[in-house]
């Protein structure tokens, strides 16, 4: 197979074949990566979970200490540039590690607040004299930091903020006076990113250390889930800082908000994926050893279905995780690391794939609800009881559809991201709308010998229905279009859809290229399950969309009976046979 050479582009899975360009995959991490996350998981299992109690009582100060302890073992500076005391890791490395932590919600949530959205900011928009002074204590976890976007009325709508920042008369220092609401590590952080108008209208960040005087914290929130971490109100009363302190530009916060709520959202989707690969594994270590009516209840077919179901989906987010991870790598790759124009030029590759980044948090979150829902009714009563431990999961895993932006308005911003870079030339999207059209009477012919064809012939058949359901969109709503939000729901989901499927069958035709097909029988099981299952929710989708207007629906329903192809696979033994490997694993040894 001959891959394209070309800068990857950001949403060009819509209109590229699966072969385009091989994906980075879970399957690709070195020896060295490992290493790194092994040091994570041992930090998890000997110092985070024989603490879990103590974590979720918030025992005073020791949710910070465990994250000077994770500084003390480099988890802290994975991303941080060397020249300020980090290891510059890659994307994919990091997020590897990140989401060892998975197992513990509170935990996992402290420290990737820290070392994301908490961090990052500075990295990325920070001035070599900011870097300098604060990147170094961030990295060790001398200082822990937090980021404070949200206010009381001004959730979803982060430029609705009211916080307000006024230059003082000798320009040396910004008054500021306002109340941020949410915040994560507040409690304990040093150094705070937060967002307010310059002026009342000018969106700014800054960067306000704890000990100034004027701020303040409010008491703990009581929370429905990861109650062992820190969530306080930041109150900022009068508080002068420096004007050497503004992050970026002035009238420029959104910019840096939205560009490091990108990479909040990779990091919560990989994360939510592992957790939902931990959940898997605790329904199996139950049902092994479960017995009604003399029998192990992974051999009752209900069962199966469910272990097979989160399997496909957790193989599916897995798939999307990494190649995500891959494509912020590899255009970073391009760079030149030397050039003045470095960071503002990383900035840019983080936004070219704010697309992915959405659906990967969409995708995770949902996975992850799916799979601690499925687990705890595998448990049962077990499962509902808080002194076995399960309980504390499926709290926790609710806040991650509201976490980074709701899933709701990630699922406004997919649509909307692509629209736009359709609209600016940036992917050629209306080119691939006008060829599906052209092709309509005349689908491209399949090759329906080669291994994995239906499943091929499904995805493509997906891409031309959703470019035909974005023309469709713009032909029906083209200037009240962002109002629409039932709409753009209904083709965020055939987006999501058609990117689960692509990265799962990417991995896997890789896999089979390195191994061989003999070698991957599991794996192509899992990507046919895949298949067979998105493209159920996908035609779902692209039904009620399309047939929402009478007068057009026979038309538009036409054409999707002739661009949606059908993946012709026998689920339920598929489902079968997929647990079956899966409770092998589990079986005592004989």
């Amino acid at each position: 197979m001959v891959c394209s050479t070309e800068a990857p582009r950001g949403g060009a899975f819509l209109i590229e074949p699966v072969t385009e360009r091989e994906p980075f995959i879970r399957e690709d991490f070195g020896p060295d990566d490992e290493h790194f996350a092994a040091i994570a998981d041992a930090f998890v299992a000997k110092e985070v979970l024989p603490r879990i109690d103590a974590i979720e009582a918030q025992e005073p100060g020791l949710m910070p200490h465990l994250l000077k302890r994770a500084g003390e073992l480099g988890l802290l500076m994975l991303e941080i540039p060397s020249e300020y005391g980090g290891l510059g890791v890659s994307k994919t490395v990091a997020l590897l590690v990140a989401a060892r932590g998975s197992v513990c919600g509170s935990f996992s949530v402290s420290w990737t607040a820290h070392t994301g959205i908490g961090s990052l900011p500075l990295v990325l928009y920070g001035t070599d004299e900011q870097r300098a002074r604060y990147l170094p204590r961030l990295a060790t976890g001398e200082w822990l930091a937090a980021y404070a976007l949200s206010e009381p009325g001004s959730g979803s709508d982060a430029l609705g903020a009211k916080a307000k920042a006024v230059l003082s008369a000798d320009g040396s220092t910004y008054r500021l006076n306002g109340v941020k609401q949410f915040i994560t590590n507040a409690g304990f952080a040093d150094l705070f990113t937060v967002f307010a108008k310059v002026d009342g209208e000018k969106f700014t960040a800054f960067l306000i250390e704890r000990a100034t005087p004027g701020v303040s914290i409010g008491p703990e929130e009581h929370k429905l889930g990861i109650k062992g971490s820190s969530t306080c109100q930041l109150i900022l009363e009068d508080v002068d800082v420096p004007v050497a302190n503004v992050l970026g530009t002035i009238g420029a916060g959104h910019k840096i908000a939205f560009n490091i709520l990108n990479i909040g959202r990779l990091k919560l989707g990989g994360i939510a994926t592992e957790g939902a690969k931990g959940s898997l594994h605790e329904a199996m270590r139950y049902a092994v050893a479960r017995k009604q009516f003399q029998t192990p209840i992974v051999q009752f077919g209900a069962i199966q279905r469910k272990i097979a179901d989160m399997a496909a989906r957790i193989y599916a987010s897995e798939s999307m995780t990494y190649r995500t991870a891959g494509l912020l790598d590899a255009g970073c790759e391009r760079l030149d690391r030397g050039a003045a124009s470095y960071w503002s030029d990383v900035q840019k590759v983080t936004e070219e794939f704010a697309i992915e980044q959405s659906i990967l948090k969409v995708y995770g979150s949902e996975t992850l609800d799916f799979c601690v829902d499925e687990t705890l009714q595998m448990l049962g009563g077990y499962g509902y009881i808080e002194e076995y431990g399960f309980a504390r999961r499926y709290r926790d895993s609710r806040i991650n559809r509201i976490f980074e932006g709701t899933n709701e308005i990630n699922r406004l911003l997919i649509p909307g991201t692509l629209m736009k870079r359709a609209m600016t030339g940036a992917l050629p999207l209306l080119d691939f709308i006008h060829h599906v059209h052209a092709e309509l009477d005349a689908p491209p012919a399949n090759d329906s010998s080669a291994l994995l064809a239906a499943e091929q012939a499904a995805l493509d058949g997906a891409k031309r229905l959703t470019a035909y359901a974005a023309g469709v969109l713009v032909e029906r709503e083209p200037a009240d279009l962002s109002r629409k939000q039932q709409h753009l729901e209904l083709f965020s989901d055939m987006i999501c859809e058609v990117y689960a499927l692509d990265s799962a069958l990417g991995r896997t035709l890789k896999l089979i290229r390195q191994r061989g097909a003999d070698a991957c029988a599991a794996e192509i099981d899992l990507t046919r399950l895949v298949a067979a299952d998105t493209s159920e929710r996908f035609s779902q989708a692209a039904r009620r969309l399309l047939s929402n207007d009478a007068e057009t629906a026979t038309r538009h329903l036409g054409a999707m009976a002739k661009l949606c192809s059908y993946v012709p696979v026998g689920s339920l033994d598929l489902k079968t046979r997929v647990a079956e490997r899966i409770i092998a694993q589990y079986q005592p040894a004989t």
